[in-house]
């Protein structure tokens, strides 16, 4: 046996055990973004005062162990809180990959009593579903689960602990699947195959959620577009006419619906990670420290971080902000190429080639995928009404510099509106007004962007800026 310290607390670990295992088994908020690879170096930490990955140091001798401060993601749910309590009232819940937010609603009065957000437990297992996935293979969906309905319990508590018969639940799939205890693994393996997609109902004492007898999950149309999206689509008008909408759901994976009165097209496109820092030397999910606005005026950047902390890291809508400031400068050339090879922020972060070339990637899958649902649909751009951005990516997203880098089609720059979390938005509208839900997806087609030779076409022409 080995002693590890921290935080003045000692434990006794088993020899040879990964630092990682330990700080996940202990309750330690270590962000393990790519599942324990190796490949992110986001889950350093301090032992005998040397810097170490803690998914590839085995515990062999007694350490101590230093951890970096870390703070919730900060997240705009767009709900307002009117804080009149009812006496009927229910939980609306969204299971974001990055983060969690629950909604006390009054059904009587109609409206959001009070709403509390917290970072997702689970992001010390993987920062995408993918990795979270292969833990579960690797593991059991057990560990994974018990740390949403942590999440979900201390947000029950943050509320005032109030007792309600009915919590309506949204989340993507994978997401769903672990809250309900149901091994995602089918999901990550050709053919994809989910456990479930239709409603789910589970009792909450059944899987120990505090205060709610009832846990209902709204449907998913496929693996990879869930509930998420679908109470995005119950909260946006339908268009009129031979209008369409689109609904594109920028979390750590990019989740695409477009639709009509009477048509759904969907897609996913693999781009997440790189928004939410994963893959970003730099990078970083939306917490104190990251930049999250950048201009570059001259030669001098001018940047703002959450909670006007001091810099340390790029959350995703700086890092959009950075790389349209870098090419209005010429900083960067339309090919991607950077000459200098690290442009630095500040002393400590910067942005390198790699970074450029992994933004590249992510923009060019998001916009090829759009393009590609509506060629498939048969839509013009002028038969676009609306282009919604969702997820806790678009409350400060700058809408001129997405277009500007390629994120999105210019021919909709004028369309673009941000609405925040619009997966809890469309849950609790479905909490008050119990519509049939399942009548918005009943005819919804998903489009494999990988078996789309069109898609592979434009993803190579839109990669360029």
């Amino acid at each position: 046996m080995c002693k590890v310290t921290i935080n003045n607390q000692q434990f006794n670990v088993p020899s040879g055990k990964l630092l990682s295992e330990f700080l996940i088994d202990n309750g330690f908020n270590v962000v393990h973004n790519c599942g324990g690879r190796g490949v992110c170096g986001k889950c350093k930490v301090i032992v005998n005062g040397e810097n170490v990955l803690s998914c590839q140091y085995r515990i062999n001798n007694d350490i101590t162990v230093e951890l970096s401060e870390t703070g919730d993601v900060e997240s705009v749910t767009g709900t307002e809180k009117s804080k009149r309590y009812s006496r009927n009232m229910c939980y609306a819940f969204d299971i974001g990959t990055t983060t969690l937010a629950l909604a006390l609603v009054s059904l009587d009065n109609k409206e959001v009593v009070d709403v509390a957000t917290c970072t997702n437990p689970q992001v010390i297992f993987g920062n995408d579903v993918i990795s979270r996935i292969d833990y579960c293979r690797e593991n059991s969906v057990e560990k994974l689960q018990n740390a949403v309905v942590d999440g979900v319990n201390s947000l029950i508590d943050t509320l005032g602990n109030i007792s309600c018969n009915e919590m309506y639940v949204s989340g993507n799939t994978t997401m769903l699947h672990i809250l309900f205890g149901e091994n995602p693994t089918s999901m990550g393996v050709a053919p994809y195959t989910p456990k479930f997609l239709g409603s789910k109902n589970i009792k909450g004492k059944d899987i120990g959620i505090n205060c709610v007898d009832t846990i209902t999950s709204l449907p998913c149309i496929s693996s990879f577009v869930g509930a998420d999206l679908v109470a995005g689509l119950n909260f946006i008008e339908k268009p009129v006419g031979d209008k369409f909408n689109l609904l594109v759901d920028l979390g750590t994976n990019a989740e695409i619906i477009l639709f009509s009165e009477d048509k759904v097209l969907c897609t996913s496109a693999a781009a997440g990670p790189c928004f939410e820092g994963a893959n970003i030397t730099c990078g970083m999910s939306a917490t104190k420290g990251a930049i999250y606005s950048f201009e570059l005026k001259g030669k001098t950047p001018y940047f703002k971080t959450i909670l006007n902390e001091k810099a340390v890291g790029i959350c995703g809508t700086g890092l959009i902000d950075i790389i349209s400031g870098l090419l209005k400068n010429s900083v960067i050339d339309e090919t991607g190429y950077m000459e200098c090879e690290i442009y630095n922020i500040t002393e400590k972060v910067y942005i390198n080639q790699k970074d450029i070339r992994q933004y590249q990637l992510a923009k060019s899958a998001v916009c090829s995928a759009i393009i590609t649902l509506m060629k498939i649909g048969g839509v013009e751009f002028s038969n676009i009404d609306k282009l919604y951005i969702s997820g806790g990516f678009s409350a400060k997203i700058n809408i001129e510099n997405a277009v500007k880098t390629g994120l999105l089609p210019p021919e909709l720059k004028e369309k673009t509106e941000p609405i925040n979390n619009s997966s809890l938005l469309g849950t609790v509208k479905y909490s008050i007004e119990k519509n049939e839900i399942s009548q918005l997806i009943e005819n919804a087609n998903y489009i494999d962007l990988a078996t789309d030779p069109g898609f592979s076409d434009l993803f190579i022409e839109n990669m360029e800026f």
